[in-house]
């Protein structure tokens, strides 16, 4: 790993996904913005946007391999599963369903109004009017823990090729802590194009346009912690890519339940303050764990994880 930070190269490549954030969203926004009906019915061209602004890391992070002319080494891209590692794997799969219920269960104690145990407005939209509640509810279960590892790994790959196999070890001499927090600010500021047309948080909560865009910044912080433990731990960018995949598609657990109108702001979703307890738990373990975080720690597991790929540090 470098030892000093790479200012070039981080400028560069975040303007090159910022700038492909920025020109989508102009293009969605002039062609009627991203929801047919919040929060889960996009139009066509929105949601063929937003898959390819996914890739836009992967392509800012080859894209400045190119422009510097950096190379290939310590690209992150071949799984390990020795020396235990395999764990990681497991931990990405099944962590976010874990908790995104704990978060979901969390609001629905405080917002009892919004708890609906018939599930009727999820199954309407999921166009399921016949069979029973607990056969839905395992079926959706079911769907969220299939799709991790189906095509969100592709999609997913997108964005963790760029954010955490080449952003985060770029950050890294600042040492494991902040260069978590930098990390996850970015990344929750690359949203925000889109989060101001809707996204996540539709229009009328409290404190929009702003409270909104603030609020997702915190969550990617908080999942940035998790992201950053599972990549720099394990050597290799894979399990992070199985953990969005799995927090995308175990987001919609968290509203089955959901009746009447939630405020987004505050949950069910793991976007929401009450909604992303169950994330915030695990990154506060591992935030304040000195293994986990400690620069030289996870930088000898990245070291680890390119010798074992056959690949050179960095120059």
């Amino acid at each position: 790993m470098n030892s000093t930070i790479d200012r070039k190269r981080i400028f560069i490549f975040v303007a090159i996904t910022y700038g492909f954030s920025i020109v989508l969203a102009l293009v969605i926004y002039l062609n009627g913005g991203i929801f047919v009906k919040f929060p889960f019915v996009l139009t066509p061209l929105a949601m063929a946007l937003m898959m390819l602004l996914m890739f836009s890391p992967a392509i800012a992070n080859i894209a400045t391999r190119l422009i510097t002319r950096e190379g290939w080494s310590n690209t992150l891209l071949r799984p390990d599963f020795g020396g235990g590692r395999w764990r990681y794997y497991l931990a990405a799969w099944f962590l976010p369903p874990a908790a995104t219920l704990v978060g979901a269960a969390a609001f629905y104690l405080l917002s009892p109004g919004n708890f609906d145990p018939s599930m009727a407005a999820y199954r309407e939209m999921a166009g399921a009017s016949t069979g029973g509640a607990t056969e839905f509810f395992l079926t959706q279960v079911f769907l969220a823990m299939v799709a991790p590892v189906s095509t969100a790994l592709i999609v997913c790959l997108g964005e963790e090729f760029g954010w955490r196999a080449y952003l985060l070890p770029k950050l890294m001499p600042l040492g494991g802590r902040k260069a978590v927090l930098l990390v996850g600010a970015i990344w929750g500021v690359w949203h925000w194009p889109a989060i101001f047309m809707g996204y996540e948080y539709g229009f009328g909560y409290w404190g929009a346009p702003v409270v909104g865009p603030l609020l997702f910044v915190l969550m990617t912080c908080v999942d940035s912690a998790i992201y950053a433990w599972l990549t720099l731990r394990s050597g290799s960018v894979w399990p992070a890519v199985v953990f969005h995949g799995a927090s995308n598609n175990s987001n919609g657990l968290a509203w089955i339940f959901a009746g009447g109108t939630p405020n987004p702001v505050l949950g069910p979703g793991a976007q929401g303050v009450i909604g992303m307890l169950g994330y915030a738990a695990a990154a506060l373990l591992i935030f304040f764990n000195r293994r986990a975080v400690a620069s030289a720690a996870v930088a000898g597991s990245v070291e680890h994880g390119a010798v074992q790929a056959g690949l050179r540090p960095t120059a």
